[in-house]
């Protein structure tokens, strides 16, 4: 038995089905956590939200910021991107079921001693509470009022955690930490506007799992989100997002004892330009 974690998709089935023989995959004996973002960008939409269905029991997919997308651009919260590649899934005649099982995913896990998020946890917080400040914001999608809600979760303000925020912000905060952190501040103020390495980061700024003495230091923590973050590796970090739509790699990672995980990688042919 093996487990397995895997970076963003973003619509590369191909891919995908590469990189489950490279491994060699199988449903009855290994489990699969993908860290978000499997939808979007990329050309096969569809077939990866079709094959997790699938492999439901054994995959478990955490939600990113572009399967929000879908979400609120099917609900008619978000008007699409010229970039997106979302009309398979819009078009599908099982639309419903898909974006009902995709809107019930979780946004953290924690597995073999791993917590996995799509994109990162502030400082202020440990793995318990990050666990738990996702499963409230999963039981407000998984609620009757999931559409209604949508309609008030994107924003960047607040910008910083404060255990005082209740209602709308406070699931903003969590929401965007989860699925859109990259850089933040000593004390957890968030900085959405920097997409590159994390040399780039702003003044004041830096990669939110840098700062010293955060909670969760010490834990070991999963992620994918960040591209043109390059191939970072640690004992406690593991940053699975190589770029996989833009024509890099699509990364699995082999959890083993311990602190061990093993990378095992594919290439991809090019889905989208960077800056599209």
């Amino acid at each position: 038995m093996a487990l397995y974690l895997i970076g963003d998709l973003q619509g590369c089935d191909d891919a995908l089905a590469r990189l489950l023989d490279e491994i060699a995959f199988s449903p009855s004996r290994d489990t699969l956590v993908l860290l978000g973002d499997l939808v979007n960008r990329g050309p096969q939409s569809l077939a990866v939200l079709r094959r997790m269905v699938v492999l439901e029991g054994s995959a478990h997919c955490l939600l990113g910021n572009h399967d929000l997308h879908l979400l609120a651009v099917a609900h008619g919260v978000r008007k699409p991107h010229r970039s997106d590649t979302l009309d398979d899934i819009l078009q599908a005649p099982d639309r419903a079921t898909l974006l009902d099982w995709l809107r019930t995913r979780p946004l953290a896990l924690q597995m073999q001693g791993w917590l996995m998020v799509h994109a990162g946890v502030l400082p202020q917080w440990d793995a318990a509470q990050t666990l738990a400040l996702a499963a409230e914001l999963e039981s407000e999608l998984r609620g009757p009022d999931w559409g209604v809600f949508l309609h008030n979760l994107y924003g960047n303000r607040p910008d910083r955690w404060s255990e005082q925020l209740h209602g709308l912000d406070r699931l903003r905060v969590i929401v965007n930490a989860l699925t859109r952190l990259r850089f933040c501040s000593v004390d957890g103020v968030m900085e959405f506007e920097t997409k590159d390495s994390a040399a780039s980061a702003p003044a004041g700024f830096m990669p939110w799992f840098e700062v010293p003495q955060r909670r969760s230091e010490g834990t070991r923590i999963a992620f994918g989100h960040w591209s043109t973050l390059g191939n970072v590796q640690r004992h406690d970090l593991l940053a699975l997002d190589t770029g996989c739509v833009w024509g890099g790699c699509l990364t699995a990672a082999r959890i083993g004892p311990g602190d061990e995980a093993e990378l095992i990688s594919v290439r991809c042919a090019q889905a989208q330009k960077p800056g599209a």
